[in-house]
């Protein structure tokens, strides 16, 4: 029975990762064969992920999808309901982006009802990173409405409460659990504000601290990776989560229920009592070097200029909203929201945009960038899983429904969800992020934005640097920003797009003005 567990997908798992061998003669049909070469970090990183979903975690939901041209698809029921079938390699999210967050050292929500497997998923990370199955168990931290500080960090010792002339010469018992690889904390939504606080510390200094004591959490690896779970993201639980912490999750994903047609498999494991972390192949356990060699490795992915500048392009149209603010810096989202206004009503009174245009109406927020931090790293990760030797476009619409889940928030006062089509699109995140990065992918073909992009470079000359720049060649600049402020201007409605762009322009016109007073020996 346990032999079933140990069969893992045949190398390579993608298929033209690796040329066959060259020089090959007829002798070497009868040599003994050679010992298997361990496999490169990235194929291991797949075997991984194929042993995950084809042996040990029952779901078959291949939501990530990568298709070489177009998917043959099926439309089902009267509903609009379709069915795409990739041509591609595709993935299961649920189980693809847990791993990509062990492997990048992020953090991970996990959603859903209870006994969908958000935990065993997470304990399956803890185990390949190097624990034993029974240590990443009892470190598991189970939120509830009583967890303390003191029960998450660790306590003083009693003797030095009672003996200590100062703070600093308590001894702390920290907990075990602080410096694993992979931390699990289990229904965050139920634990207190205050112990929720101590979190935050935790997970986005990487230290923690008790009577003037401090701990980093960082492991023998340097790469550490939390999984938290919760039974929903939009706020349920016993204590709200404070949104400095909701805001340190990296991806966001959602725990899939469980496919009937798979019941024979529910069945043999009850019968066993087996569960899948204990039977975790050893050849997919990664030691500290290989943990941080591979963080390393998907961080040294490149992201393209053309892939950078659809990025950007995308980012641009959330920050902007007519009438934020007087000023033209101050029109943004942040001022409403930060002066205690409705940004939904703002957005609703602006006449000089057409709604259905402006993606930056359908939401409430704009992208910090902590969010585009973390849709760059995962972006890299999607292409370094996928044996790709740069980003791709398609790498970053993959991941970023799960990136800027419960970070870019839906306005569902816009138009757009009160149609009959799209009016599930306001309860399903996931693919509304998805249709507003493929739309904003259509207006930049639209625009023409891949062959021109004029502020881009006027940004790229002043890059080059002004030593040595002769005043008037400064004058001929400040003119050509000044005149492609007037374009933009003669355009009449103005977009989030725009706003960028003019302030970009601004600043190379201060930056020029600056020079030239700078030649002249200042101002007069």
């Amino acid at each position: 029975m346990g032999d079933r567990w140990s069969r893992l997908s045949q190398s390579p798992t993608r298929a033209g990762q690796y040329p066959p061998p060259e020089g090959l003669r007829a002798e070497d049909l009868f040599a003994p064969p050679a010992p298997a070469p361990e496999a490169a970090l990235d194929e291991k990183l797949r075997r991984a992920y194929f042993w995950l979903v084809n042996q040990a975690v029952i779901s078959p939901y291949y939501d990530v999808e990568f298709s070489k041209g177009e998917p043959v698809h099926f439309e089902l029921g009267d509903a609009g309901a379709e069915l795409h079938l990739p041509t591609d390699q595709s993935y299961s999210s649920n189980v693809l982006l847990p791993l990509l967050t062990m492997a990048v050292g992020g953090k991970c929500l996990l959603v859903g009802g209870p006994g969908r497997g958000k935990t065993t998923l997470a304990i399956l990370m803890g185990v390949l990173t190097g624990s034993s199955p029974a240590d990443v168990r009892r470190s598991v931290q189970q939120g509830q409405p009583q967890l303390t500080v003191s029960d998450l960090v660790g306590l003083p010792l009693p003797r030095d409460l009672v003996q200590a002339g100062s703070l600093a010469e308590i001894s702390i018992a920290w907990r075990g659990w602080l410096t694993r690889p992979v931390k699990i904390v289990d229904e965050y939504n139920r634990i207190p504000t205050k112990t929720q606080s101590a979190l935050l510390t935790m997970v986005a200094e990487g230290y923690v601290e008790s009577h003037d004591q401090m701990l980093s959490t960082s492991p023998e690896s340097g790469v550490e990776s939390w999984f938290f779970t919760a039974n929903d993201d939009a706020g349920g639980g016993t204590f709200p989560v404070i949104q400095a912490l909701r805001d340190r999750m990296d991806v966001t994903v959602a725990a899939m229920g469980f496919n009937s047609r798979f019941f024979d498999e529910l069945v043999t494991r009850i019968e066993a009592g087996e569960k899948p972390e204990d039977h975790v192949p050893a050849e997919l356990i990664l030691n500290p070097p290989e943990q941080r060699a591979l963080e390393a490795a998907v961080r040294a992915v490149p992201v393209p200029a053309a892939v950078r500048r659809q990025v950007e392009f995308f980012a641009s149209h959330f920050e902007f909203v007519q009438h934020g603010g007087r000023r033209f810096e101050y029109r943004t989202k942040d001022t409403v929201a930060t002066g205690g206004g409705e940004v939904a009503q703002v957005i609703d009174s602006n006449s000089g945009a057409d709604l259905q245009v402006d993606l930056g109406a359908q939401t409430i927020n704009s992208l910090s960038v902590r969010a585009l931090q973390t849709l760059i790293t995962f972006a890299k990760a999607m292409a370094y899983f996928r044996g790709q030797p740069e980003v791709s476009i398609d790498d970053v619409a993959a991941i970023l429904p799960f990136a800027l889940r419960g970070k870019l928030l839906p306005n569902r006062a816009h138009p757009r969800f009160e149609q009959v089509d799209d009016a599930e699109l306001a309860t399903d995140q996931v693919s509304w992020l998805a249709d507003l990065f493929a739309q904003s992918r259509r207006q930049f073909a639209s625009l023409n934005l891949d062959r021109a992009d004029a502020v881009g470079t006027l940004l790229a000359e002043l890059a080059r640097g002004l030593d040595g720049l002769r005043a008037v060649d400064a004058s001929r600049r400040i003119t050509a920003i000044e005149s492609q402020i007037a374009q933009v201007a003669g355009q009449g409605k103005l977009y989030g797009r725009h706003y960028d762009d003019l302030l970009a322009l601004k600043y190379l016109h201060q930056r020029y003005t600056n020079y030239l007073l700078w030649l002249d020996g200042g101002p007069a």
